[in-house]
């Protein structure tokens, strides 16, 4: 497997370099200090994989990938960064990196990443895909439909869904069947569904029943 090296700095690269000669199979066929280099000796060298600094001087990491990838769209990228930023990671991804990877991560992270990338997978650092978990929970609960129901309504859904009448579904609840019936018309005022099919429809749409 040959790697290209690409990072301002010379003495992160050669820690970088270290880490990597204990990777069965590795050979690092070149090395650029600024991003306009990189880019020269990604398609002098063809290697399969390279690590690209997000800010190197000349030519910065995030065009040097678009041009690396424009060139040679199987060559593997990971971006690395000191920065834990959503905003860096998401302008990476859009460049073409194959994956992102923040500088004080665990060195035994390094094999993984190179395991995952040269499969095919795309790879974040631990750090970085729980920074956009988490930004992105807010947007993944705002959107589900089930949001504004209780657990007690959502079983009572599932039930009327199986088709259970109010007696049938008070015995299984342990309620009382006027309780049944009041959680059965606040489902309908909050999903705006006032039928007993609509609500089945709804049911198996989200995947609380099934369809066989």
């Amino acid at each position: 497997m040959k790697i290209l090296l690409a990072d301002d700095h010379a003495l992160f690269r050669a820690g970088l370099r270290a880490l990597l000669a204990d990777i069965p199979g590795v050979e690092i066929v070149a090395e650029a200090s600024d991003g306009a280099e990189a880019v020269r000796l990604a398609a002098a060298t063809e290697p399969d994989l390279a690590f690209l600094d997000i800010a190197m001087p000349v030519l910065g990491g995030l065009a040097a990938v678009e041009q690396i990838k424009a060139a040679r769209p199987q060559l593997r990228v990971v971006v690395l960064s000191m920065h834990l930023n959503s905003d860096y990671i998401a302008r990476a991804l859009g460049a073409g990196a194959d994956g992102y990877m923040v500088k004080d991560s665990a060195p035994s992270e390094l094999r993984v990443a190179v395991d995952a990338v040269m499969a095919g997978r795309n790879y974040l650092s631990p750090a970085a895909a729980s920074l956009l978990i988490q930004q992105a929970l807010p947007g993944i609960k705002e959107a589900d439909p089930l949001r504004t129901l209780s657990p007690r309504q959502i079983e009572v859904l599932r039930l009327v869904a199986e088709g259970c009448s109010t007696k049938e579904i008070a015995r299984k609840l342990e309620l009382s069947p006027k309780t049944v019936d009041i959680h059965r018309a606040q489902l309908m005022q909050r999903l705006d569904i006032h039928d007993v099919a609509g609500l089945t429809r709804f049911a198996i749409k989200v995947g609380i029943v099934g369809t066989d």
